[in-house]
């Protein structure tokens, strides 16, 4: 086979990869973009002509609407709280465990570290239960406690990150210590700054994990003051029906277009503001130790 032809072989493999992965990005996108899109439309044309979307009829009413209808700030407010508190807590704590894993060397270290293995296959319906019942018992129920506590250390951050670790050379920590440099020191001085792409990556998975949760927050916070966002959402139909007499099929539509539409954008800004750092921190963690 000649240059030429092997030449042509590779552009037709890397053409049909491409058109593989346009194919894909508009499989994944195309609902994305119609809802939000229609979120703009009035919302008698949503349903009458869902897939005709005409610029001059664009408008905010479905978003007055439901910022009127909906309490979605409030929903905002306590999905941000306990993203601040919870991710802190994540982020600070997992790479600590992760570190005594992958650095020092304990009795038990390998039974406990298979242990935090082992709650990776917990399917977390069965965890529900025996949560509420301890929610319950400490009187945190429909509290930041119960929404916030439980899961703030993840098995899977500290798995991630104790790879991450694993790859930071022992020689440089022993010419640390040999400095005289403490053992937090170690870590926060020499470790973090090296691990930065991979707590980078672990940031934006966390936040969009808390951002995204529902079963925990909807079975630990059912009142209205401590619903998240999610919680909101979910319950969108029914308040907007509720708070608008003779609210139709097609307001109800146009107002959780809106309300999906408003709670996408936090997510977006923070990817598109992360991306470069997500990706670089997926590389660290596929490091093995």
């Amino acid at each position: 086979m000649t240059l030429s032809t092997q030449a042509g072989e590779r552009r037709r493999r890397h053409l049909g990869s491409h058109a593989f992965l346009v194919v894909l990005a508009v499989a994944f996108l195309a609902p994305v973009v119609w809802a939000v899109l229609s979120a703009f439309k009035p919302a008698n044309d949503i349903i009458r002509h869902p897939l005709e979307f005409d610029p001059s009829t664009f408008g905010l009413q479905n978003f007055v609407g439901m910022f009127q209808d909906v309490p979605i700030a409030h929903g905002f407010l306590n999905t941000a709280i306990v993203l601040l508190v919870k991710g802190s807590i994540t982020l600070f704590c997992a790479p600590l465990a992760a570190y005594a894993f992958a650095k020092y060397d304990f009795r038990g270290k390998s039974l406990l570290f298979g242990t935090v293995l082992i709650t990776l296959m917990l399917p977390t319906i069965v965890l529900i239960i025996p949560l509420l019942l301890e929610m319950k018992e400490l009187g945190w129920v429909n509290t930041y406690q119960a929404l916030i506590l439980p899961g703030a250390v993840d098995a899977f951050a500290i798995f991630w990150m104790r790879q991450v670790i694993a790859a930071v050379p022992d020689e440089l920590l022993d010419a640390a210590r040999v400095d005289g440099c403490g053992e937090f020191g170690l870590y926060w001085r020499i470790v973090v700054p090296i691990i930065r792409p991979g707590l980078a990556g672990l940031a934006v998975l966390t936040v969009m994990n808390i951002y995204n949760d529902f079963v925990w927050p909807v079975v630990v916070a059912s009142s209205e003051r401590m619903a998240t966002l999610q919680v909101v959402l979910s319950t969108l139909a029914s308040t907007i029906s509720g708070n608008k007499i003779g609210a139709d099929y097609a307001t109800v539509t146009g107002e959780l277009l809106a309300a999906s539409t408003v709670a996408l954008v936090p997510l977006l800004v923070i990817f598109f503001l992360l991306q470069k750092h997500f990706i670089n921190g997926i590389l660290a963690g596929s490091v093995k130790g």
